[in-house]
Formats: C-alpha cells, structure tokens, sequence
C-alpha cells in the first residue's frame, strides 16, 4: 500500500486527539459532569451565567450553534427554572436571559465539578508538566482562532485564596488607603481582624474570598461573610482593585461574583459597609442594584467620615 500523505497523516493525528479529549473531558457521557445535563445545556448556563444578560441571538452567533438547537435547549432550562427570559424595552422580538436562583446554584454546582475534574486531571503531573499541558492547549487555540484571544490571555483572573494572600490583603489595604486617603495604621488593623476571623471562622459553603490575578500578581479582591447577628443576610467585604489594574472590570466582576455566590448559598440580603468617599467603588454597588439605606458620620483612621450601609435583596 502506498504511504499515507503528510496531509492524511495531519488530518488523522487531528481526528485522534479529538476522540481522545472528547473520552477525558467526557463530552460522550450521556449528563455531563455526572449530573442530568447535556453537554450543551452546560455551555449555555456558562455562558448565560458569565455574560451580562445575553439574547438567544447572541448564543447563536458567538457559539457557532443551530437556533432551532439553541431554542429548543433554552425551552428546557426555562420549563426547568434554570432560565428566565426578560423581554427588551427596545426590541419586542429579542428577549434577555438571565439565571434563576435555580440556575444560579446549579452554575455553582457545574462550576465546583468541572474544576474538580480538571484538578483530578492534572494532579499526576508536576508543576512544569502542568503549565507545559496548558501552554499546548493555548497555542492549540491560537493557531485554529487567532482572532479570538484565549481565556488565559485576558486581562485576569479569579480565583479563591490560598495561603500568603491573606497578608496581602491587609498590607495592600493599609498602603492604598494611607495613599489615597490618608488613613492611617487603625485601618490596616480592622482589615487584619476582619481577614483573621474569615480565616479562623470559615463556613466554606457560605463564605467565600475572591482573589484577582493578573500577570501572575494580585490585583484585586473581595469577601463573602455570613452576618453574625442577621440569620440569611451575608456581607460583601474588602473589595478593593489595585490602581494598576483599574479600568478592566474587576471591580463589577469581584460583585458580580459575590452576588452570585451568595444567592447560591441561600441568602436572602447582601449587605456592606462603606463610606462616601469612596465613590468609585459606591458606583460599582449602585450599577449592580444596592440601594443606601443608612449614613452615619464617624471619626476612624484619623479623619471625619460618613459611613454608608448598602443592601441588595438577593430573592
């Protein structure tokens, strides 16, 4: 038999790897991630949950997908209160998605499963193993779109804490706030009591820090505490986006995480503290639909301040 062309032998190693990444990431099994979902409806609430309030258009269009295919799996979430659709005031035709507190949880859900898999996957490989797997599946992506960055190379990334980011936290709240504002050591040391007693009280299922990551350095972060004297209520904490990485959404990504992690977790009000000069931040609260309820002048950290309490009803 004649030798198999270069082009032949390319198309057949393509269409191995396919059939053996479709069998690890599970793309044949019939619910996806050992849950009742499809493939497919799983891509649809990733996308529903990561994008501010899409259309079915916009699904089709960006995921390549059939609309009939699309319409008749956005039915199904919907009958299933994953989904919910909010009529535009601008076009009757299009209507925006946006999750259910169902759907919200079993985002939460999926999201925890699916990084549990990939964790199971790379955990016999060392660390230059590791990023040497990543760095194949990146330029796998650029060399087939290199129009369309790759999720690593936006501008940053979310991720819980892990030990030292602790001591960041507060070393990065006393710099910025003296700089910014003058206030002095006080603040720095509220900020470790409230990080010392995230740590040592922690209730995994309903607390949370976000830490946000940008060329390997943080850049950002933000708390879910339960409140100690309101039962159902949780409070976002310590939101802050260092100066050099202002301008790319961090700061409504780290709320919108909060907000979403604690409708998932059963709570019925997000609250938080803060005061009035801090304005950047205080139109962060209000674009994500906080509403003032109380002011207060005060004196810490060596100035006259006005506290401000905001809530936003999570049912």
């Amino acid at each position: 038999m004649p030798a198999p062309s270069i082009a032949s032998r390319r198309i057949n190693g393509v269409r191995r790897f396919n059939r053996f990444y479709t069998r690890i990431i599970g793309a044949l099994d019939e619910g996806h991630l050992a849950t009742d979902y499809a493939l497919a409806e799983v891509r649809l609430l990733f996308e529903i949950a990561h994008r501010p309030a899409p259309t079915a258009t916009e699904l089709v269009n960006d995921l390549g997908l059939d609309a009939g295919y699309v319409s008749r799996l956005i039915r199904g979430m919907t009958r299933r209160r994953l989904v919910r659709r909010r009529p535009s005031k601008s076009d009757g035709r299009q209507s925006y998605l946006e999750l259910t507190p169902t759907g919200q949880r079993a985002v939460a859900d999926l999201e925890a499963r699916a990084s549990a898999d990939v964790a199971r996957l790379l955990a016999p490989l060392d660390h230059k193993s590791q990023q040497s797997l990543v760095d194949a599946m990146e330029r796998i992506q650029s060399l087939l779109s290199p129009a369309a960055p790759t999720e690593s190379a936006a501008p940053y990334l979310l991720r819980t804490h892990q030990p030292g980011d602790m001591g960041w936290v507060v070393q990065v709240h006393g710099a910025l706030y003296w700089r910014e504002y003058g206030w002095d050591e006080r603040f720095e040391a509220l900020v470790a009591r409230i990080v010392a007693d995230f740590i040592e009280q922690l209730e995994p299922r309903r607390e949370r820090c976000w830490i946000a990551e940008r060329d390997g350095a943080n850049v950002g972060s933000v708390f879910v505490v339960r409140h100690r004297e309101r039962e159902g209520v949780a409070k976002l904490r310590l939101l802050l986006v260092d100066p050099n990485a202002r301008g790319l959404g961090i700061g409504r990504r780290l709320v919108d995480e909060c907000i979403r992690f604690a409708r998932a977790a059963g709570y019925h009000t997000l609250t938080l503290w803060t005061n009035d000069v801090l304005v950047a931040a205080r139109k962060i609260y209000q674009a994500a639909g906080f509403s003032l309820v109380g002011e207060e002048p005060h004196t810490s950290f060596g100035h006259d301040l006005v506290s401000q309490t905001w809530e936003l009803p999570l049912r």
